[in-house]
């Protein structure tokens, strides 16, 4: 069993939750500019226990919608700053590990941002590697089936649907 098999396998001991539309609910950005080559970039960090390649997500927050908390765990998982497209570019489930115990299944809305500028200092620098990747690597780096697809999606979009004009020096001071 392949480890894109053994995810699906994980996930189908929660069926019946998944059916019954029980999952948690997670909002995540697809972080991408324009490369030195005029290509788009995507940018992906590792997680903090497993340290595999995934997106930035996290819990909603009471007051902010969906494409502001993709914002906000840009900022605070990968030192981006930019600005999420308010409609999601689609959705994956996966398995959220809480310990050895404790699981859940979870959907993540997506949402495409545009980054603006790349901060150096930034909450979780010191428990995330951060890299950025073509929309194919970065497909083959994720586990997720269907964050896979998502990415992959990205090579067939127009350039200036995906990534906004910027200036590539652009930082955080």
């Amino acid at each position: 069993m392949n480890k894109y098999e053994l995810h699906l396998a994980r996930l189908a001991a929660y069926a019946e939750i998944m059916m019954n539309g029980e999952m948690a609910e997670q909002f995540g950005a697809i972080c991408s500019r324009l490369g030195a080559d005029g290509t788009i970039e995507v940018l992906l960090i590792t997680t903090r226990e497993t340290h595999r390649w995934t997106i930035p997500k996290g819990w909603p927050i009471k007051g902010l919608k969906p494409n502001e908390v993709a914002e906000r765990e840009a900022w605070e998982e990968a030192g981006v700053k930019g600005k999420a497209e308010k409609k999601p570019f689609g959705y994956y489930t996966y398995l959220k590990i809480f310990d050895s115990e404790n699981a859940t299944p979870s959907m993540v809305e997506v949402h495409l941002l545009r980054v603006q500028k790349l901060c150096a200092k930034f909450p979780e620098r010191k428990e995330r590697t951060t890299e950025w990747f073509s929309p194919l690597e970065a497909a083959k780096r994720v586990q997720e089936p269907e964050l896979k697809g998502l990415l992959v999606r990205l090579m067939h979009f127009p350039i200036e649907n995906v990534v906004a004009e910027m200036d590539r020096r652009k930082s955080c001071s």
